[in-house]
């Protein structure tokens, strides 16, 4: 019998503490992963996410699924990544709906804690921060002062306190992925390590917008504006394929996206697929266009590979 069908019919299990996740964790490493199997541990998938779930993230879980032997996610809406102004209070909290996204798709634990449980005292007084320079300080991180720091600090502790055998994030938030993965390496963390870090390709709607929380923020007009930014991507790409000065692609990139509606662009960028820097023409090595513009007040991000 396979994992996914011994795993059917099965409740998921939400935990809210350290003390019973560490229980709850030891105790899938114990479970058979098919019925009558004896093999053990068990290997674990993290999905780290902080909810409002949607498709991409279901994605997600099936990969992790169709890899580990039990997939654990957890949702929590991390404090110390987001900046002042930002929209942490508005930010969706849909437990119920999520619990039921999460076990249709055979998950085995959601880790589900309070703000308290993930910094005693409070965030304001939390001591330690890690720092991923070098990936974190351009694109979204020039934006936002700190929100690396608080994203590498919480998923370390998201690492420390599940110890998976592998995490599984998408690519569409590439910056983020590069960040993770650096943290790991330089760190030498083992579980996961950094090459079991695995970064999942964008889930997107039919018009090639990529799903995203914050999608939900649009109005139907500016949703239907949004769309501009695949499309404009994906003809920039062609173009400095094609062997176009990267400058001037950019440029009509930008130009493209403002006339469609956006009120600004936050950055568009022809970076190395490793280091994220800035790069002004393809060199034979992995490229990667990245893009963040904001329309009605809502902030989208996108990314592509370039050949």
């Amino acid at each position: 019998m396979s994992y996914s069908a011994y795993r059917k019919g099965k409740p998921l299990q939400t935990v809210s503490t350290l003390e019973m996740l560490r229980k709850s964790i030891a105790a899938l490493r114990r479970e058979p992963v098919a019925e009558g199997s004896i093999s053990a541990p068990a290997s674990i998938g993290l999905v780290p996410t902080m909810g409002a779930l949607h498709e991409g993230h279901l994605t997600l879980m099936r990969a992790a699924r169709d890899q580990c032997d039990h997939v654990v996610a957890s949702i929590f809406v991390n404090p110390t990544q987001f900046g002042e102004g930002e929209d942490l209070d508005a930010y969706p909290r849909q437990l119920a709906e999520d619990s039921a996204m999460l076990e249709s798709v055979g998950v085995s634990l959601l880790w589900a804690p309070a703000v308290e449980a993930m910094y005693p005292g409070g965030p304001r007084s939390f001591a330690s921060s890690i720092s991923v320079r070098g990936v974190s300080e351009g694109l979204c991180g020039a934006d936002r002062p700190g929100h690396f720091d608080g994203v590498a600090t919480v998923v370390c502790k998201l690492f420390n306190q599940v110890q998976p055998d592998m995490a599984f994030f998408g690519e569409k938030d590439f910056q983020q992925l590069a960040v993770i993965r650096t943290m790991a390496r330089d760190l030498d963390l083992t579980q996961p390590p950094a090459e079991q870090i695995i970064g999942v390709p964008t889930v997107r709607e039919a018009d090639g917008l990529a799903m995203s929380s914050r999608n939900r923020y649009l109005s139907p007009s500016d949703r239907a504006a949004a769309a501009t930014l695949p499309a404009a991507m994906k003809a920039t790409i062609a173009e400095i394929e094609s062997g176009a000065p990267v400058n001037a692609a950019l440029s009509a990139l930008k130009s493209a996206l403002l006339g469609a509606g956006f009120s600004s662009v936050d950055y568009a960028s022809l970076a190395d697929a490793s280091t994220l820097a800035e790069i002004t023409a393809l060199d034979g090595g992995s490229a990667r266009l990245l893009v963040a513009a904001r329309i009605g007040g809502t902030r989208l991000i996108d990314n592509m590979p370039v050949d």
